[in-house]
């Protein structure tokens, strides 16, 4: 015989330990969902942090202390001027300031037809219209080949500081093969076509 049938209260039991299992999966489950979220709120927020201390890095390096004391990423504007600045969409300026006084800008600037696709940049010129220097943030150009802006492997992006747009004319603002005054990359004249364009 066997007793296991004959005890009626053994059903119930195990209702009430498969209930108290529930009970506490979702209890685990929901401190889980908790901490996932307290833990990406913080983590959004570093990268915030992380992405505009990167960026302003980058804002530093191309306009100097000694030119500015004021906040260039705070000081900034969306300008839409097609005919000036060479594209439909709104170009944000990073603003330097010294004692009030406009000494220097910064222009963000894609240019579209890299080799690889767009290619953003930030532009930084004084307030004589000189090149202070650029900047290329964004790129799918090819490793090796059409990089070669890339600091590491030259400095053909040093090379252009100081002109303007009248140093050399804006028609020779171009490479050297389309009648410019700039040198191309060894292999590559597309991706160095495009960064002169979008710089002009």
């Amino acid at each position: 015989m066997d007793t296991h049938d004959n005890n009626p209260s053994q059903e119930p039991i195990g209702l009430m330990e498969r209930f108290r299992a529930y009970r506490l999966l979702g209890v685990v489950v929901a401190v889980a969902i908790v901490v996932v979220a307290v833990v990406a709120v913080v983590t959004h927020e570093r990268i915030d942090d992380n992405r505009r201390a990167w960026f302003l890095a980058r804002l530093d390096a191309l306009i100097p202390q000694s030119m500015h004391d004021n906040d260039l990423y705070a000081d900034r504007i969306s300008v839409s001027q097609a005919d000036l600045l060479g594209s439909d969409a709104p170009i944000t300026i990073y603003r330097a300031r010294r004692a009030m006084k406009p000494t220097a800008a910064i222009l963000t600037a894609v240019a579209p037809d890299g080799y690889g696709g767009p290619i953003d940049l930030l532009i930084a010129v004084d307030y004589q219209g000189e090149l202070l220097g650029v900047d290329i943030v964004r790129h799918n150009e090819t490793q090796g080949i059409g990089d070669g802006f890339a600091p590491s492997r030259s400095n053909w992006l040093h090379k252009l500081i100081g002109h303007s747009l009248t140093n050399p004319n804006a028609v020779r603002w171009t490479i050297r093969k389309d009648g410019g005054d700039f040198d191309q990359f060894t292999g590559a004249s597309i991706t160095p076509r495009a960064i002169l364009k979008a710089i002009r």
